[in-house]
């Protein structure tokens, strides 16, 4: 017999330990082992990470799938696994070696510092691998692989070297985002926009040869003017159409540049002229491409004044200037300055000089580093990069033409769009922790990539050889003096962004590049679980690379892309705001079953989620519920019979539960292969909780209780085995529950021959019973209905009232008399009569074509109800009218927060339904008027 009270934390540990033995989650059993594969790779959380509530929900949707494909057979490779992550790992490091006190980075050298890293690794590296065991994720822990693994390193190795060859890698020099603090590239998705109170100062810069006569340019970062080349003014704008071509003469550098008509400059911001910095700045940039413009550094990489770009271009091209550059002072003052003080020396500068016409207060959105919480620089210099724009063309074709499909579908816009205007893909960092290039420069500055030193040492010799840079006496000279051989090759010491190895992922961590059975019975993967915020950065560069190295295959069939969980007033997770929600919490108060059923049970397509304790709770109160029915029919005697067979049984209350049985796994397997997990998790939700314990419990309680005999034996029979069936389809959601249930069920009939983790998925097909469903169906519905007029008109409770049936049919008048019994105590009834007209003062109710009736004079005041019910109205009325005015107001809509408006609208729709209630009573009541 089951405890009385379910504790999931009694439970969790030992059905996780029991599915570890008997290695529930392996692909490839015995069993299986000839069987359809289906495969997911989990997207690798960060080695330095913890579970996170995206992380719940992400690999809660993902497990659903897994453990339903499991038991409808498949042999499933759920792979799992995490990622180096750069610069996350390297700072935690960092901050350790601090905290010890022991040396830096740089003082202990590149080799001990990594081996520091790989400590850590073993030591701390798998508290998220830990958390997602103990969400229930089924996955193979058998292979869990690491994007450092020498397997996975020896892929990213190919890959780079073969790119390269192909034309596809190279070395440029292009603007980054750069990290001052950090010292490296860091990508888009690291950087954080952030909302700051700044200024905007508007800079006068004298027209060369026209004396008083200036164009006035406005620019949030006056520090950064030391690199203008141009300035650019709308190509219709009239009032510079006299001034393109000309030229300014650069005020503190004395540097003439020209005045462009391009039309990225807006005639209707500021003065309509803006400056050209290409080096500081992704626009100017791109506007320096097209008008070949200068390209001048200013800053160095940990973000102070470097005028060394400035005296180089002087020193190429010194007709560009009209005075020699440092001649005042001016950059020798500033060099080494920091940028933000450096700021202030030069509008401090340009005031002497009468060359600020005003400073204005200005916020705007200013770029940030995630992890350094500085202000990124966009900065020019030499990085690898990948043609992405080559590697794209596939990718688009491969979701165009229906290879891949993005559910739901609205997101392969946001695909598309990304890839059609994709740039080239910066992949170096200047880090040490991560996969080192595998590029190395000779003392004459060739770079030779290759899989290995001794590789690149050969290309080295031949090239040199080949270019007579060496002769054939001093190559092979150089080849046997290891000493010399040692240092003729500089390793590159950048490391790949960690994005490259995990667009390999759906591949590398089946065994590529040797041709594993991994790869032929798993690739391409089924599925692939993900948030919107990386298919740019990590789904469409999977899709590139697994086109361009799996000959043609896409990785993956389907991009299932979840929404974001946010607080239960729909504004966004963050620890600035405090409103942050700790999965584990959750799980430590509720269990995990609770939360990742509520997450799933609210997954619905394209809406975010908004997530409140009390939905946890809840769901947690539907186990206790499930735990209470399976006590129930327990104490009732309800276990499973050996060869029962849900075919022949003939009570007609058994028959409708099975029915809906079916009914039910036809409804959760058909949304789980349409990923809309919230219609899966609802099917079985209304199934155990509204059909299940509400009706069909009740309706046999009478059976339970009453003497032996034929049919007490087939209702305990039968009330097991749909307690096996809806456990079996409510595991992918709640596995710990359902597990524990199935087992302690078992111990009361038959034996079990399995876990439910590896039991079969139910298939009720031909089980269905219409004609069973039309009569207990019409006593559900008939009762509900009832209920719901109580509850509105206000009937006390301990009341009971008349049922009249009007010109009811046989087969009517012959479910009444059947469950007459039941009607009375389920609905308080005091009796049920049949007549050929409505009775006065009744409220008149449509159950499934026919009209029935409940007479309530002297059990309420009907004119005080609908009086009662016609002010209610009006108030739902007044609401929504004030709601309606709220969001047409376009100035509240553009400046409430989004959770706000969000807030406003589903009141709205609270208000509306709430209203249809009201004026359905009000209908019934008038007519029983």
């Amino acid at each position: 017999m089951l405890e009385k009270v379910f504790d999931p934390a009694a439970v969790e540990e030992r059905i996780a330990q029991a599915w570890e033995e008997a290695g529930a989650f392996r692909c490839g059993r015995p069993e299986r082992k000839d069987a359809e594969g289906f495969s997911i790779v989990i997207p690798p959380p960060n080695v330095t990470g913890s579970l996170h509530m995206g992380h719940a929900l992400n690999n809660t949707l993902q497990d659903v799938l897994a453990r339903f494909e499991r038991m409808r057979g498949k042999d499933v490779l759920w792979q799992p696994g995490t990622d180096h992550a750069g610069i996350a790992t390297q700072m935690v490091v960092e901050r350790q070696l601090m905290q010890q006190q022991l040396p830096g980075r740089r003082d202990m050298g590149r080799a001990a510092f990594i081996e520091r890293v790989w400590t850590w690794k073993a030591e701390s590296g798998g508290t998220i691998v830990n958390q997602l065991k103990k969400l229930g994720a089924s996955c193979d822990w058998s292979r869990e692989r690491f994007t450092m693994d020498e397997g996975l390193s020896r892929a990213v190795l190919k890959v780079f070297v073969q790119l390269y060859r192909e034309g596809l890698i190279y070395k440029d020099k292009r603007l980054v985002n750069w990290d001052p603090k950090l010292i490296t590239a860091i990508s888009d998705l690291e950087v954080v926009p952030v909302e700051v109170k700044g200024h905007l100062w508007h800079l006068r810069y004298p027209i060369e040869g026209e004396k008083d006569r200036f164009i006035v340019v406005a620019t949030t970062r006056p520090e950064t003017m030391l690199g203008d080349t141009a300035v650019a003014v709308h190509p219709e704008d009239e009032r510079y159409r006299d001034l393109i071509g000309k030229h300014v003469v650069l005020p503190l550098v004395g540097r003439r540049i020209p005045i462009v008509a391009d039309e990225y400059s807006d005639p209707e911001k500021g003065s309509g002229a803006v400056k050209i910095t290409p080096a500081h700045d992704f626009n100017d940039f791109e506007v320096g491409r097209r008008h070949g413009l200068g390209m001048i550094n200013v800053l160095d990489a940990e973000g102070r004044i470097d005028p060394q770009g400035i005296l180089d271009d002087y020193a190429e091209r010194p007709e560009a200037y009209v005075e020699t550059p440092d001649a005042a002072g001016v950059l020798s003052h500033l060099k080494g300055m920091e940028r933000f003080a450096a700021r202030k020396q030069i509008v401090e500068l340009l005031t002497g000089l009468e060359l600020l016409e005003k400073i204005e207060p200005h916020t705007h959105m200013v770029p940030h580093g995630d992890r350094s919480n500085v202000v990124i620089e966009p900065w020019l210099t030499d990085q690898w990069y990948v043609d992405a724009k080559t590697l794209a063309e596939p990718a688009l074709a491969a979701v165009r033409e229906g290879r891949t499909t993005f559910v739901p579908k609205n997101w392969e816009k946001t695909y598309f769009e990304w890839l059609e205007n994709i740039q080239p893909w910066c992949i170096s960092r200047q880090l040490w922790w991560g996969h080192q290039i595998p590029a190395w420069y000779d003392p004459y500055g060739n770079v030779f990539v290759a899989m290995d030193e001794d590789e690149a040492f050969e290309q080295a010799i031949a090239h040199n050889v080949g270019n007579e840079t060496l002769s054939p006496e001093e190559a092979e000279a150089l080849i046997q003096d290891e000493d010399r051989r040692a240092g003729f090759l500089t390793r590159d010491e950048d490391v790949l962004d960690t994005w490259f190895s995990s667009a390999l992922w759906p591949f590398s961590t089946m065994g590529w590049p040797d041709e594993t059975q991994e790869l032929k019975k798993f690739y391409p993967t089924s599925v692939l679980v993900t948030g919107f915020d990386i298919i740019f950065f990590w789904v469409a560069r999977m899709m590139m690379m697994g086109l361009h190295f799996m000959d043609g295959e896409v990785p993956f069939k389907d991009v299932y892309i979840h929404a974001l969980v946010r607080d239960e007033k729909g504004a966004k997770m963050s620890k600035s705001k405090g409103n942050v929600i700790d999965p584990l919490d959750l799980v430590e108060k509720f269990g995990a079953d609770a939360l990742r059923f509520t997450l799933a049970a609210m997954a619905a397509q394209g809406r975010d989620i908004k997530l409140a304790t009390s939905r946890v709770e809840g769901y947690r109160n539907f186990a206790t519920k499930l735990w209470n029915a399976v006590r129930f029919a327990q104490m009732n005697g309800c276990a499973r019979v050996e060869g029962f067979d849900p075919a022949k049984v003939d009570g007609t209350l058994n028959r409708w539960i099975i029915g809906e049985a079916a009914r039910a796994s036809a409804e959760v397997s058909e949304a789980i292969l349409a990923y809309r997990f919230n219609e899966a998790a609802g099917a079985i939700y209304r199934f155990l909780w509204n059909v299940f314990c509400d009706w069909h419990l009740e309706l046999a309680k009478p059976v339970l209780s009453g003497p032996d005999g034929a049919a007490k034996d087939e209702t305990r029979a039968t009330t097991a085995y749909v307690l096996d069936v809806a456990m079996a389809l409510l595991h992918p959601f709640m596995p710990f529950l359902t597990e524990e249930l199935w087992a302690e069920t078992g111990k009361d009939g038959p034996a079990r021959t399995s876990l439910l983790a590896l039991a079969p998925w139910p298939d009720l097909s031909g089980l269905e019973a219409p004609d069973a469903e039309a009569e207990v169906g019409w006593v559900v519905d008939l009762v509900t209905d009832i209920r719901s007029v109580r509850a509105e008109m206000n009937v006390p409770a301990s009341a009971q009232v008349p049922l009249v049936l009007v010109e009811p049919s046989a087969e009517t008048r012959a479910r009444a008399s059947a469950w007459d019994d039941a009607l009375r105590r389920l609905a308080r009834l005091s009796g049920v009569t049949v007549s050929d007209a409505v009775p006065g003062e009744s409220v008149q109710m449509v159950v499934r074509g026919e009209v029935v009736a409940l007479p309530l004079a002297g059990v309420v005041d009907l004119a005080a109800e609908l009086a009662r019910l016609k002010k209610e109205e009006g108030k739902l009325d007044q609401e929504v009218a004030r709601i309606d005015a709220k969001l047409g107001n376009e100035s509240f809509v553009a400046r409430a927060p989004e959770e706000v408006v969000e807030a406003e609208r589903e009141k709205r729709e609270e208000y509306l339904h709430r209203k249809e209630k009201v004026r359905a009573a009000i209908t019934q009541l008038s007519a029983g008027a």
